[in-house]
């Protein structure tokens, strides 16, 4: 469903994402290389067990909340990707410590 408008060999960072090895072009947020290898859920509601996709890319709506490098609650589309980046979808409530 969501593909690249064209096809120009582009420099490409490779990031995991729930332990999965994707790819992303330089200035590609977090939200956009999921979306662009296919992985469209970023979490799961606490509540309904709904699953959530960004919606807005501009940070307004907080669909796309992921783990990134061991940090909670960032916003997938206003993160650019950087290589090596290790991020986790979310899975229902965050256990407090």
């Amino acid at each position: 469903m969501f593909r690249r408008l064209s096809e120009i060999e582009e420099t490409n960072l490779n990031l995991t994402v729930d332990g999965q090895g994707i790819s992303a072009r330089a200035g590609d947020s977090v939200a956009a290389a999921m979306l662009a290898a296919g992985i469209i859920q970023c979490r799961i509601t606490p509540v309904s067990g709904a699953p959530r996709a960004p919606w807005c890319l501009m940070g307004v709506c907080f669909e796309c909340l992921v783990t990134i490098d061991g940090i909670a609650n960032r916003q997938a589309c206003l993160v650019r990707a950087r290589p090596g980046m290790d991020v986790e979808t979310g899975r229902g409530k965050r256990e407090v410590g």
